[in-house]
C-alpha cells in the first residue's frame, strides 16, 4: 500500500469473479476515473485494492495500522458473514470506515455488524452509485464537502 493514500477502496473477494483485475461494473472504467478525479479535486488521493481471499483482506486491514490512510471504503464482498479474524481486524482499525455494497436493491448482501470497529456508515444496494455515495460521505467526513462535491448526501 502506498503511504500517500488518503482514501482506500478495499474490496474483498467478489463471489464468482475469477480474475483479480476484472472489476465489477460498479468500479469499471468511467466510474473508477470519476471517483479518482473527485477525490483529487478535494485534495485527496484515492486508491483501490482488491483481495483474492478473506485471509488477504484481513492481512491488508492489519497492515493499515502503518499506512497513511485517512478513511477506508470497505466492500467485504464474499467475506460475509464476517469471521472472527475479520471482525478482529476491523475492531483494531486506526481509522473509520464506510461499509459499501454494490449489490442490487432486490438482492441485498448481508452487512458486517454495526458495532464492528469504527464504522461511519453503511451504503447498500445502489450498484455504481454505492461507491459515489460512499465517497461523498467520506469527503464530507474529512471536511472536503465543498471541494467539487456536487453530490449531496440525502438529496
Amino acid at each position: 500500500m502506498s503511504t500517500d493514500v488518503s482514501i482506500l477502496i478495499l474490496r474483498g473477494p467478489q463471489g464468482g469473479v475469477s480474475e483479480i483485475d476484472s472489476m465489477a461494473p460498479a468500479l469499471a472504467g468511467a466510474v473508477r476515473a470519476t471517483l479518482v478525479e473527485r477525490a483529487a479535486i478535494a485534495g485527496k488521493a484515492l486508491a483501490l485494492r482488491s483481495c483474492r481471499s478473506e485471509d488477504e483482506l484481513v492481512e491488508c486491514l492489519q497492515a493499515m495500522r502503518a499506512a497513511n490512510t485517512e478513511l477506508l471504503l470497505l466492500d467485504p464482498g464474499a467475506c460475509l458473514p464476517a469471521s472472527e479474524a475479520l471482525r478482529g481486524a476491523l475492531a483494531r482499525l486506526p481509522m473509520p470506515y464506510i461499509e459499501v455494497h454494490d449489490d442490487d436493491m432486490h438482492a441485498l448482501e448481508p452487512s458486517i455488524a454495526p458495532q464492528c470497529g469504527p464504522r461511519l456508515r453503511l451504503v447498500h444496494g445502489y450498484a455504481a452509485q454505492s461507491y459515489t455515495l460512499a465517497l461523498s460521505i467520506a469527503l464530507e467526513h474529512l471536511g472536503c464537502a465543498e471541494s467539487g462535491n456536487d453530490v449531496h448526501v440525502g438529496t
